[in-house]
């Protein structure tokens, strides 16, 4: 099996000269926001929308969970990496000048306030707004004696047989307990010795047991949580002891490991091997249900191996992101947003082949806007079109039951030449991933684990068709990756083209991974780690020189993160020449816009509404001949040095202009875009410009589509179309 690694000297090299640059720019931290700050930053603007009364209670529930969980990743990620590096006496700055210790202690103390938050947002407006339309928890003091025999009953029945309860004694070694998983800490007395010794019992939720149970015979939805009925009936599940104290909690663990790509081994291996390190690293975070006595903390404490300043404690529940159950349930429509369907693509025809339809004109799809269900038809298609010679595809993120593993593994059975680039190191899905990676290899597919050292993450699909002219090569390009479940929610842009000269640059790229060949110099796309950094900084610098020679200059980029010292000072210098740069940045931002003399040109925005916005677009005015890209890759070194990314100009004007006007509906969003400001706050840019109508990007968006489709429905209607029966390959009719 290839693992190739030709790009990985070249970009060490790469890596060494960012370096040298990188130290140029600690001279002036005084330039760059801090990385971590700004997630920071931007999870709180998530939670500004679970605090917007002007959302439905159920919506702003769940921007309650997305914020739980955001933070869950956060700390097992950014925060276990800057403990390991301080850990080993890191003392590095970063570009805002910050070493690893002045990080942790800012990210305590953000931390601890946004976690404050998150508990008064639920207590003192989402959960009375949720009980007044009828959802509301119940305590079990609160239950008449049927409604206490009915959970009883059901704590015998449904619970009570998923638990483990663990009772451990001082000197006792402590039980490894699985981070992200909620749990019960009860003090313990046996009940025949009263003047004995204490014990500590344990017990974990498991992650098949509901997190919520309905209790019947009220009106609206009266529920339980699971942590609740477990302290409850804590008793069954430590007989013969007396209950002194419980208390719920919750662990974070560090989940920031990596294989040693440089030493000899099965990466496949490797990955099952980190996966279970994660389950016994070092905990990072201690959450506590209050109240609880000081002893009773301090010994969880120290059992646990936390400081103090490393333990969140708050009145109310633990792990918000198990709210996404009673946010996303069924009824209660008047406490939910509108639903949106996406639309019918008016490009894609519903009958007929989707290559021919592509092979007619270049196809440019805005996911969720549009259905995503022309990607999974190109697939599916290929897979079972006898003129399919080859498929050729990199899977980063899938869904559980995925569709296009489903096609691929049938493409093979049906003699395909069929390659799939599976990332084992995609965090979080290397499980899932691992398990199709084998399923695909036992299914006759060529699976590549990747390249060493690197990450894949470009999303491309290639399929190769022999046709009545000669062989034809058909591409869809990108921003998201082929998981139809998140297509529903993420706002993506995919291409569909039969161009040739990216054909060539497709099969050189997928060469260029496979082959363990020498990178190759691609006619139209640009790739990471070696081509795409060099030809974003020529693009910045060509709008540098132009506005220089006193021309028009313009960038327009909407990205995920900006973060990558040397772009930053790339636009910082094309500001100083009198370009105009407007950013659409979603999270992560490094960059302060609007400081006199360096960023004063410069304006960054970020949309946060009921979609997550995630399509990577840039146009550069060029003279007037606008370049417009789409790309896989966010402006960040890990992306720029340490990823398989692609940037690819798109070559259709009909194509590039649909994506100049996503681009400046994002931009001139007044109604959900907050506006960066040079001191890193961000402020709401309806509060502060209150316009009298307010532009609601994503409902534009919406509208446009629906708008879309019903011309295209209205056209099909005024055709007149003949049945016409089927006829054999040169024969006559059947």
């Amino acid at each position: 099996m290839a693992r190739p690694s030709r790009w990985s000297a070249a970009r060490r090299s790469r890596g060494s000269k960012a370096m040298s640059k990188s130290e140029s720019f600690r001279r002036h931290p005084e330039r760059f926001l801090n990385r971590e700050l700004s997630w920071l930053a931007f999870n709180e603007r998530v939670l500004a929308e679970a605090q917007d009364a002007g959302n439905p209670p159920l919506e702003r529930l769940k921007f309650l969970a997305i914020t739980a969980s955001n933070l869950d990743e956060f700390f097992m990620v950014r925060v276990g990496s800057l403990q390991a590096l301080a850990a080993r006496g890191g003392r590095g700055n970063d570009p805002a000048g910050l070493t690893p210790r002045q990080q942790l202690a800012e990210i305590a103390r953000r931390a601890h306030e946004f976690v404050r938050a998150q508990h008064a947002c639920y207590a003192e407006s989402i959960a009375p707004a949720l009980a007044a339309a009828g959802i509301r928890p119940v305590r079990m003091d609160e239950l008449n004696e049927a409604e206490s025999r009915h959970l009883a009953r059901l704590f015998d029945e449904e619970l009570y047989p998923l638990l483990t309860p663990m009772a451990v004694e001082e000197g006792d070694p402590f039980p490894t307990l699985p981070g992200l998983t909620l749990h019960l800490a009860v003090r313990l007395r046996r009940a025949a010795e009263p003047g004995g010794g204490e014990a500590l019992g344990l017990v974990g939720l498991p992650r098949s047991a509901s997190r919520f149970y309905a209790v019947p015979g009220r009106e609206g939805y009266a529920y339980i949580a699971a942590e609740d009925l477990m302290e409850a009936f804590a008793e069954r599940l430590f007989p013969g002891y007396e209950i002194l104290e419980a208390a719920g909690f919750r662990i974070t663990r560090n989940a920031d490991m990596s294989v040693r790509e440089d030493l000899a081994g099965d990466l496949l291996a490797q990955m099952k091997e980190v996966l279970v390190e994660r389950r016994l690293s070092d905990v990072l975070r201690l959450e506590l249900r209050a109240p609880l006595s000081a002893a009773f903390q301090r010994q969880l404490e120290r059992r646990l191996e936390v400081r103090p300043e490393e333990v969140y404690a708050a009145r109310g529940p633990l792990d918000f992101s198990g709210f996404f159950a009673i946010a996303g349930m069924s009824g209660f429509d008047e406490l939910k947003i509108e639903p949106w369907t996406p639309c019918p693509s008016p490009d894609v025809p519903a009958a007929g082949s989707i290559f021919d339809a592509i092979a007619r004109r270049d196809i440019l799809l805005f996911h969720p806007y549009e259905s995503f269900d022309p990607v999974l038809r190109f697939v599916k298609e290929a897979a079972s079109d006898p003129k399919t010679l080859a498929i050729k595809m990199i899977l980063y993120r899938t869904s559980r039951n995925s569709p296009v593993v489903a096609a691929l593994r049938r493409a093979a059975a049906n003699g395909k030449l069929v390659t799939a680039l599976v990332e084992l190191k995609a965090r979080f899905d290397e499980a899932r991933n691992i398990e199709w990676a084998e399923e695909l290899e036992r299914a006759g597919v060529q699976v590549i684990y990747g390249v060493k050292r690197l990450k894949t993450h470009a999303k491309i699909c290639l399929v190769v068709r022999r046709e009545p002219a000669g062989i034809r090569r058909y591409m869809h390009f990108g921003t998201g990756n082929y998981n139809e479940q998140t297509a529903r929610i993420y706002s993506d842009v995919g291409w569909f083209t039969a161009r040739e000269d990216y054909g060539a640059d497709a099969s050189a790229f997928f060469n260029m991974i496979t082959g363990r060949t020498q990178p190759a110099r691609l006619q139209r796309l640009s790739a990471a780690p070696l081509g795409l950094r060099p030809r974003l900084l020529e693009l910045i610098r060509g709008e540098t020189q132009r506005a220089l020679a006193g021309q028009k200059a313009r960038i327009l980029a909407k990205v995920n993160s900006l973060a990558d010292p040397e772009i930053i000072e790339a636009l910082y210098e094309a500001s100083r020449a009198g370009v105009k740069i407007e950013l659409s940045v979603r999270g992560i931002c490094c960059l302060r816009p609007g400081v006199p003399g360096v960023s004063d040109h410069i304006t960054v925005s970020s949309v946060l509404d009921r979609y997550l916005e995630h399509a990577r677009i840039f146009c550069f005015h060029q003279g007037g001949e606008e370049a417009v890209f789409i790309s896989s890759a966010d402006w960040m070194p890990r992306n720029l040095d340490r990823r398989v990314e692609l940037l690819i100009p798109v070559a259709d004007a009909r194509c590039a202009a649909r994506l100049k006007r996503i681009l400046r509906v994002c931009l001139d969003d007044t109604a959900q875009a907050w506006r960066l400001r040079a001191d890193g706050r961000y402020e709401r840019r309806r509060d502060v410009e209150k316009p009298k109508k307010p532009l609601r990007s994503q409902w534009e968006f919406q509208r446009e589509a629906e708008r879309a489709a019903r011309r295209a429905r209205a056209a099909d209607r005024g055709l007149l179309e003949p049945h016409i029966p089927p006829r054999s390959a040169g024969g006559p009719p059947r």
